[in-house]
């Protein structure tokens, strides 16, 4: 651990990672804090879709936010360039992680679902670029080997990756560049030091003259303003065993990712070596026991899919997702402390980009304000940032599903 450094940078993650290679690519030294090993969050641990603009602004209930659409406008053009910067720095760093831009198909759970969709599709393609386009039912098979779902929109400019190696990657681009990376480094304080700050770990202190908090669905009581402001949210991942070929072949016929318009919402695809179904979702919304999410998750599956009943489930992962009270994510400054925060769902991308462009404002070499940085970040007086009522808010959640297709 250095004893300073001109950026101290709290969270290991994507966000975390790729400030510190945006600012050591500036020429600004950075140092990157990890309460405990490398990768063990969602960084790692997630779905690997890679958004390109079509969940911006959709909170946990499934819905998403309403923004004026001057601002929505601008959000979804930086969500395109945070899918551009994925992309990019894939290419830049050599990152072998299995990236297959494929698009996307977002499953409408009934038919005013799909209209909704509809009424989306001018917006992401003027601001997004995202050559969306809608689906009906009676076309679905082409898209899903199933008929789940009320027809639904293909979303072109979207992909996935291996979201471990992906990390790797940014991590390895880090350390070429002599970037220090802390792992076992738990922030217990940071304190002011004169002009700057003491940043004091389990490992010892570090003085920096500015500190980003980018720990996103672990934000802790080391920030309490920041906590109350975030929702963690668990997601749940499983694999089956390897499928037979012609099995494996015939669920996603164009290899797409999939998703949802749930309010308990599932997203899917075959794994990058078209073997296995890769399959996630909010079997629960707080952490639990993986047996159980493997089962919940089992059935989710399978309803969608009822060729898959017998397959057997032979891994299942979680990692915490940070959902935001407006459903946005957020960049700025409270009490002096940068911070990237608030994924919500779209971690992959926005987390990178949200790092870069925390990175790029330090450095003062930004040319324009970030759409996702505002000085406005909601809390609520009834929050302190420990979600009880997520269980609650859960079961609330699947009864307005089951409730919107029976009427369906």
């Amino acid at each position: 651990m250095p004893p300073e450094t001109r950026v101290a940078i709290v969270g290991g993650g994507y966000a975390g990672l790729s400030a510190a290679l945006e600012l050591t690519k500036l020429g600004i030294d950075a140092v990157v804090f990890e309460s405990g090993v490398l990768g063990e969050g969602a960084s790692t641990r997630n779905g690997g879709a890679v958004s390109g603009g079509v969940n911006v602004g959709k909170g946990f209930s499934g819905r998403t936010a309403a923004v004026e659409p001057e601002r929505a406008g601008r959000m979804l053009s930086d969500a395109a360039e945070a899918f551009a910067l994925v992309e990019h720095l894939i290419a830049e760093e050599n990152i072998d992680c299995c990236w297959q831009k494929r698009g996307r198909f977002v499953g409408a759970w009934t038919p005013a679902h799909f209209a909704y969709q509809e009424g989306r599709l001018r917006s992401l393609n003027a601001s997004a670029r995202s050559g969306a386009y809608m689906v009906p039912r009676t076309a679905q098979r082409d898209e899903i080997d199933s008929d789940y779902y009320y027809g639904g929109m293909v979303v072109e400019r979207s992909a996935s990756l291996h979201p471990a190696l992906y990390y790797k990657g940014l991590l390895d681009a880090c350390r070429r560049r002599g970037v220090a990376v802390c792992a076992n480094a738990k922030v217990d304080r940071i304190e002011r030091d004169g002009a700057g700050w003491r940043v004091v770990t389990a490992r010892g202190a570090t003085r920096a003259g500015d500190v980003v908090i980018a720990t996103n669905g672990y934000t802790s009581s080391l920030t309490p303003r920041l906590k109350r402001r975030i929702v963690p949210i668990a997601s749940h991942i499983v694999a089956t065993e390897e499928l037979p070929t012609d099995l494996a072949a015939s669920l996603i016929p164009k290899g797409r990712t999939l998703s949802d318009t749930k309010r308990v919402l599932c997203y899917y695809r075959m794994s990058p070596d078209g073997r296995r179904m890769v399959f996630g979702g909010r079997a629960r919304f707080t952490q639990a026991d993986p047996l159980l999410c493997a089962r919940v998750l089992y059935g989710y599956m399978t309803e969608r899919f009822p060729q898959l009943r017998g397959v057997k489930i032979t891994h299942g992962w979680t990692g915490n997702t940070a959902f935001t009270l407006d459903a946005l994510p957020h960049m700025g400054e409270d009490e002096g402390l940068h911070y990237a925060l608030g994924c919500n769902g779209s971690g992959v991308a926005m987390m990178t980009y949200l790092g870069y462009q925390t990175a790029r404002k330090i450095a003062r070499v930004g040319n324009y304000a970030c759409a996702f940085e505002n000085p406005w970040f909601p809390d609520h007086p009834l929050y302190s940032g420990n979600p009880w009522f997520l269980p609650l808010v859960g079961s609330y959640y699947r009864l307005r599903d089951r409730l919107d297709r029976m009427l369906a």
